[in-house]
């Protein structure tokens, strides 16, 4: 807790598209669980009433928490670099498109690779050629609701779009 406050402790963070806008400044509580299960303890206030507390976990995972604790990402990195990521690729793309519940399941992600960057367990991200995907199942694992799940899709993006100005092969 007193590495995660050090480092992350008061930060503002943007709005996420998902999760009712997250938690609005990282802050932690009293820890929770135990040497046996693992510590966890709050991330930060909710910016609106959900359902959910936002957590890490016991290895420095941050995720969301009802009676059931899903992580989100790896890392605190993670969200981070995913919140980064959704407002640069809601920019740069020509157009977005969600997709919701089964839909998900209809989504190709063949010649996608991850997103490596926001470390994803729950919510994952993947580029291919011109697009990429943010595939978000964590509030429907949390909530135990399978439509809760999602896509969205950045198509039409240049290599700006897709790596935020790291230069390809080419150039």
């Amino acid at each position: 807790m007193a590495a995660f406050e050090e480092r992350w402790g008061g930060l503002v963070l943007p709005p996420a598209s998902r999760y009712e806008g997250g938690p609005k400044c990282f802050a932690t509580d009293l820890p929770e669980g135990s040497a046996a299960e693992g510590w966890s303890f709050e991330a930060g206030v909710q910016r609106s009433a959900v359902p959910y507390g936002f957590r890490i976990g016991p290895s420095g995972e941050f995720g969301i928490s009802t009676d059931l604790w899903v992580p989100l990402h790896a890392d605190v990195e993670g969200w981070v670099e995913a919140l980064a990521l959704t407002r640069h690729a809601s920019r740069w793309a020509r157009q977005i498109t969600t997709v919701t519940g089964d839909d998900v399941d209809d989504v190709v992600l063949d010649g996608f690779e991850p997103v490596r960057e926001v470390r994803g367990l729950a919510d994952t991200w993947w580029r291919g050629t011109d697009s990429l995907v943010a595939v978000y199942t964590g509030e429907a694992r949390a909530l135990s609701f399978p439509r809760g799940r999602s896509a969205v899709i950045y198509s039409g993006l240049d290599a700006w779009g897709l790596r935020g100005g790291v230069e390809d092969e080419v150039g």
